[in-house]
């Protein structure tokens, strides 16, 4: 029994213990980072822009049913836009953020006034990156009222008619 005991001790003080590290938080919070992704849009800041992106794989969901890109095809159809000094006009509010229990992603959803498209609606996802967060996800979206929905159903499907006819 005297040699169990420093065997015993031995095996607890050589088990293997989980360290919880928590991640450097980024100097730039979530809200600041969305709001200067947005506002480098606004102020037709191409590079700035897509630089907010956590990499070439990182997806942007448009308004139009086709419209889901990875940066890498999403960024030279959207250059032409940024080349007149503003390539869209969102002004974030109501935005709400949540944050995984490790702090290492965050996922938001706000509401946009957009002088071209009326009120719009993001959400996304976020990851650190280099102790910067960086957009993984984003989905820009139209709200359709309900008592309109219909009708802009009907649309769609009419519209959809006409480019089937054409292909």
């Amino acid at each position: 029994m005297k040699q169990l005991i420093p065997i015993l001790l031995f095996a607890i003080a050589c088990r293997p213990v989980e360290v919880k590290i928590d991640p450097v938080a980024p100097a730039k919070g979530v809200d600041t980072t969305l709001d200067e992704w947005h506002n480098a849009a606004t102020t037709g800041e191409y590079e700035k822009y897509f630089s907010y992106f956590e990499d070439s794989t990182s997806i942007f969901f448009g308004t139009d049913a086709t419209e889901r890109w990875t940066v890498s095809v999403f960024a030279p159809w959207a250059k032409p836009a940024f080349e007149d000094g503003m390539a869209w006009d969102f002004t974030p509010f109501n935005r709400v953020v949540y944050y995984s229990p490790d702090s290492a992603f965050a996922w938001f959803d706000e509401e946009l006034d957009t002088p071209n498209l009326g009120l719009c609606r993001g959400s996304g996802v976020l990851k650190v990156v280099g102790g910067e967060w960086k957009i993984a996800h984003y989905n820009l979206a139209v709200p359709v009222p309900n008592e309109i929905v219909y009708e802009v159903r009907d649309q769609i499907r009419a519209l959809d008619t006409v480019k089937a006819k054409a292909d």
